[in-house]
């Protein structure tokens, strides 16, 4: 999938950019279908709410699971970055986020370079996330939230917050936040299961939590271009990824065909890739 001139204008002005419908109710099914098997794991990747049994945050399901793994090498995902970054892109981080009906806690704000620079080291701003909406996103189930242009202004100051949820992160201090939405304001893309999400690397972001009965789960696929592979391995390998090679991409209908890929974690993840 290729990106038109206005469609990267408004990217580089906006930091993020939103496709309703990209993926087919097929695509995603085959997806979701997936997804209770994994959150039932009680494998080291899923990581579970406060105080609750309810999955969080997935990682590394591309690693073992073979609708992941084919999702991971999607071309309407993968080749708008290689677009943007002129080279190969590699995985830095592979995510299923739960925010599960009343059980899916908040996201505070935060860049995810900020994470990506003071943790992993990773040199530049040149990676970025992309989001598929695996379930209908709305104004009640938590939607992610944006700062439009905010990621022109670089890595903002953040704290290290360990105490507000079950996952360590580098957020932004509330006066900072009130001042970017200020100028900026706030937007949250909302659409049907298949809704696809680009959206800058350091872009200020957030999601509230859900309270209501629907189910909010996502996939974040991070991609990072080879040349700006990460330099500290500071975090397990299945939170943030050493293989720098690139992504070959598969044919545009490989979520509907049995495509093979290579999963060498599907019997269990390595000792190594545990460990910082």
């Amino acid at each position: 999938m290729k990106l038109t001139t206005k469609q990267i204008e408004r990217f580089d002005d906006e930091g993020y950019l939103f496709f309703p419908s990209l993926f087919t109710r097929e695509e995603i099914g085959v997806l979701l279908a997936e997804v209770p098997r994994l959150y039932a794991q009680h494998r080291t990747e899923n990581v579970r709410e406060k105080g609750s049994d309810a999955v969080r945050t997935n990682f590394a399901a591309h690693m073992y699971s073979e609708p992941f793994g084919r999702l991971a090498r999607h071309p309407r995902m993968v080749e708008p970055a290689m677009q943007m970054f002129g080279e190969p892109v590699y995985m830095h981080q592979f995510k299923i986020n739960g925010k599960m009906a009343f059980d899916g806690d908040v996201w505070q704000w935060h860049q995810d370079y900020g994470t990506w620079k003071n943790d992993d080291d990773m040199p530049e701003p040149r990676a970025m996330n992309v989001a598929i909406f695996l379930d209908e996103v709305n104004e009640f189930n938590g939607p992610l939230m944006f700062i439009p242009g905010s990621h022109k202004l670089g890595v903002l100051d953040a704290a290290h917050d360990t105490s507000t949820t079950s996952y360590p992160l580098w957020t932004i201090n509330h006066d900072t936040i009130a001042q970017l939405v200020g100028r900026g304001g706030i937007v949250a893309p909302k659409g049907t299961a298949g809704s696809m999400i680009l959206f800058h690397s350091c872009l200020v972001h957030a999601s509230t939590s859900n309270l209501s009965p629907w189910n909010r789960v996502s996939v974040y696929l991070s991609l990072c271009a080879v040349s700006n592979h990460i330099r500290r391995f500071k975090r397990p390998e299945y939170i943030a990824h050493r293989d720098f090679n690139p992504i070959d991409c598969l044919p545009d209908d490989c979520l509907l065909k049995p495509y093979p890929v290579r999963l060498p974690w599907r019997d269990g993840t390595p000792a190594a890739a545990l460990t910082a």
